[in-house]
């Protein structure tokens, strides 16, 4: 039989998993960490440089290198298909995480270090040297860029992080029980070898099985109070926590609100804008696919439209996945008069045409690039061609107790952007200290009256929250910009000390 290419499917194969360990391991630490940049940087280079300790390592194995190669994948297949259930359990319980999550890297950087050089050997008696290089690279490139597109658009929102790194263990397991066939002539000892394989095999079988238990040990871990719904799509992990107060949603393992007090937080977020407005019937909000900023907007009798833009689907479907958030938001998603836009909010505000009475902008926390590019001069200056001429803005700003430099850099880059702002603040009991920034494009006074029902706010409330104790008054910041995304670095740098 010529076992060749076969042998270069498996190429493929074992290329693909090893791309999606790694992948797996960078978003596990992302979300359990935060700092995609440095988390994301260091895997990659962990990895890397333990495949070439792997492949220095190959040319140590000068005898049985088919048995050799089918107990590298068995131990691929163990370490990488458990990797994402680990690195959970181990965030809970090991103090010392970050380092369990580097040597892990490591050790299956190094496994898969070793397997091209190995396999390489193994057919270089059936290829010249030539066709030999340039086949397997191929093949091992293409594999890579298999992985990469199904990573994110496929295996991540479909089977979540446990079952795809569980999923890809089995392949490699796979290709070593096979080897023991295809590679039969030059294997010694092939029965134990064999039943390595099986056991692994079943091993992985029965984690993949009881996935949604091993997901819900780790989290349950995770989370102070008990997990009631659960989802991933390919942006986020959304997660939803019950305790005796009401229930809570985390996304990426941050707390995003408590049913509790929430309307404090969205209170202030919306109402300074909307009382900032003459007249506000076309309203726009950023981000908010909880629908909890919407149904503050929806109390006003003038409005006649709002465009609510999020970018992942699965969290403005989240009212109808969880009904409890349904009547949180006042059942604003089933309002005739609101649209939704599941779109990059940046790439939306430069393809549009529509204007707006006021925006409402509530993203997360500017953790990571992708959404450190929502609040830089670039996007506030696409934002100002969707506004009519007396538009307010309000937006979501950080704390400025806990993350000072961060929350005044917002407010510095939307004036770099035109703007005119007034900051204000108020307390939020699940988040602490919270910041706002209300902006309009001409000078403005500070609002002073509240014109629909709320719980919160009041006439003299509302005029003290644009009040600044020292310790959160201005410091020197530099402006956010596309190119610098200087707000990422103030923002990691100051939280890490809170975590």
């Amino acid at each position: 039989m010529n076992r060749t290419p076969i042998l270069f499917l498996n190429v493929l194969i074992i290329a693909a998993c090893g791309l999606i360990y790694e992948l797996l391991a960078g978003t596990v630490a992302s979300y359990v960490l935060g700092d995609s940049v440095t988390q994301f940087s260091l895997i990659i280079g962990i990895y890397l440089s333990a495949l070439g300790v792997g492949a220095w390592l190959s040319r140590f194995l000068d005898s049985d290198l088919a048995a050799r190669f089918v107990d590298v994948e068995i131990a691929v297949a163990l370490a990488g298909g458990l990797s994402a259930p680990l690195l959970f359990l181990a965030f809970t319980h090991l103090e010392w995480f970050q380092g369990f999550l580097y040597t892990l890297v490591f050790i299956i950087g190094v496994l898969c270090g070793l397997e091209l050089p190995i396999l390489m050997r193994i057919l270089k008696e059936e290829l010249d040297f030539k066709d030999l290089v340039s086949r397997v690279l191929s093949f091992d490139y293409i594999g890579s860029l298999v992985a990469a597109v199904l990573f994110p658009m496929f295996l991540v929102p479909r089977m979540g992080l446990v079952r795809t790194s569980l999923a890809f263990g089995l392949l490699n397991a796979l290709v070593g029980l096979y080897g023991t066939w295809l590679l039969r002539p030059l294997i010694r000892g092939v029965t134990m070898l064999r039943a390595r394989a099986i056991f692994v095999i079943v091993v992985l079988c029965v984690a993949f099985w009881q996935a949604n238990a091993l997901t819900s040990l780790s989290e349950d871990d995770l989370y102070t109070d008990p997990v009631v719904y659960t989802t991933t799509s390919q942006y986020q992990r959304i997660v939803v926590t019950k305790s005796n107060s009401g229930f809570q949603l985390f996304l990426n393992g941050n707390l995003q609100f408590a049913s509790a007090d929430e309307y404090r937080y969205h209170e202030a977020l919306v109402h300074p804008a909307m009382a900032s407005t003459a007249a506000p019937r076309r309203i726009l909000i950023l981000g908010g696919g909880d629908g909890l900023a919407m149904r503050e907007v929806l109390k006003y009798p003038g409005i006649e439209h709002v465009t609510l833009v999020d970018l992942d689907p699965k969290m403005t479907a989240l009212s109808k996945a969880f009904p409890p958030l349904d009547e949180l938001n006042a059942r604003a998603f089933r309002d005739p008069r609101v649209r939704v836009v599941n779109r990059d909010a940046y790439i939306w505000l430069e393809e549009g045409r529509d204007r707006f009475d006021a925006a409402i902008i509530d993203f997360p926390d500017p953790n990571s690039f992708a959404l450190g590019k929502l609040y830089t001069t670039r996007f506030y200056r696409l934002l100002r061609h969707r506004l009519t001429p007396d538009a307010a803005i309000s937006v979501q700003s950080t704390s400025p107790l806990f993350a000072r430099r961060s929350y005044w850099c917002i407010v510095r880059t939307m004036e770099a952007a035109g703007l005119h702002v007034h900051p204000y603040q108020t307390t939020v009991p699940s988040f602490g200290v919270w910041g706002f920034a209300l902006a309009k494009q001409q000078p403005f006074d500070i609002p002073r009256h509240v014109r629909v029902p709320v719980q919160f706010l009041d006439d003299a409330t509302l005029t003290a929250m644009f009040v600044f104790p020292r310790d959160m008054a201005p410091v020197p910041v530099e402006i956010n910009r596309l190119d610098n995304q200087m707000l990422v670095r103030y923002y990691e740098d100051e939280w890490r000390k809170w975590s």
